[in-house]
């Protein structure tokens, strides 16, 4: 067995179907008297509910949160924290949410307690993301780390069945990346495994019956875990062309990683076997991994192309050369005219091959 360093950065997780009503004990537990609860805008009334349950406690809510992290955004929260002497935040919501209560965490240091309501997983990794001037930046700090993650399959059952499914294949992509991650080890190998499994079984199920409650719960695990392993590795190919997409031309998240995620893993198949075994495995569909996760996301009726979600043909060329332009760890090395044509293939939705 190869020599590896496994480091858990430390979470409380608190799991099963109607968690939720844990929120206040939770809060004392991290000392707080004062939480800002943040959501999108379309989930408002989810912020006041939580508002609501927290009673004194809670300082005021801040229902502005959007794709991606605009800095402005960011700025504007940070300033409400301070101005409401908020001493933690409440994230309700998916990546966007928790992608903003890291914002103001990276700021402050303020504690979040994150209640997931999608399959995003951010909630589980110290990455953070911000996005200026069209950019997309990324970064790791054990601040923005949640403290606290509350995770009620009860609050999923209201996610409509498209963005379920997006959301849990773009947990699968954090996990298929861990799997040839140049700093993974046989720990985080096993999450990844079993994440993927989980959500190979529940996506299916709530295409059945979104209110699955098992099912439900099932996708919250696999998240979980994939969201893990995503928190303990370092980032390949898949997460910069999605980052450089989704921050560069204001791309749906999870749709982004569900087009992408087959065109990545072909790209590094041939220099990443084991990983791949390991992904078909876990699909329950031996054989090409990459074919196997496009076939499931078609099945599963969601999008596959990068056209369909809005990506103009122009910018391309743009994210082609982004995506070389600064090195990182990667199975395969970076080639620009093998990445076009990447790209091109996810933006046509055309087969997963490698060049």
């Amino acid at each position: 067995m190869k020599p590896f360093v496994y480091n858990v950065p430390a979470s409380r997780v608190v799991f099963g179907a109607g968690a939720l009503q844990s929120l206040g004990r939770e809060i004392e537990l991290l000392g707080a008297q004062r939480a800002l609860v943040l959501s999108t805008p379309e989930q408002a009334p989810q912020a006041r509910r939580i508002a609501e349950m927290l009673g004194p406690k809670a300082a005021g809510i801040f229902p502005q949160a959007v794709m991606h992290v605009p800095i402005e955004t960011a700025r504007e929260a940070r300033e409400e924290a301070r101005r409401l002497g908020a001493d933690c935040a409440v994230a309700i919501g998916g990546g966007s949410t928790t992608g903003l209560g890291k914002a103001i965490a990276l700021d402050s240091g303020l504690p979040i307690l994150a209640i997931p309501t999608t399959y995003a997983g951010s909630e589980m990794t110290p990455i953070y993301g911000l996005t200026e001037g069209g950019v997309k930046k990324t970064g790791r700090d054990l601040r923005v780390l949640p403290k606290t993650v509350i995770y009620d399959p009860e609050l999923t059952v209201s996610l409509p069945l498209a963005l379920s499914v997006a959301s849990g294949l773009n947990a699968i992509a954090h996990a298929a990346e861990g799997l040839y991650a140049h700093d993974g080890n046989p720990i985080t190998a096993l999450m990844a495994e079993d994440g993927i499994r989980a959500l190979a079984r529940a996506l299916p199920a709530l295409q059945q019956d979104a209110a699955d409650i098992e099912a439900r719960g099932d996708a919250l695990y696999g998240a979980w875990l994939c969201g893990a392993v995503l928190g303990q590795v370092a980032m390949g190919l898949h997460h910069k062309l999605c980052h450089t997409l989704g921050g560069s031309f204001n791309l749906p998240h999870a749709e982004t990683h569900t087009v992408v995620l087959p065109h990545a893993l072909a790209y590094n198949a041939a220099a990443a076997p084991e990983a791949m075994a390991r992904i078909a495995r876990a699909l329950g569909a031996p054989g090409d991994a990459a074919l196997a996760v496009q076939q499931l996301s078609r099945r599963l009726g969601a999008p596959h192309s990068l056209a369909a979600i809005g990506m103009p043909a122009e910018g391309l060329d743009r994210v082609a050369d982004l995506a070389v332009a600064t090195p990182y760890p990667n199975p395969r090395p970076l080639e620009r005219s093998a990445l076009r044509a990447l790209l091109q293939r996810a933006f046509d939705g055309a087969e997963p091959i490698a060049d």
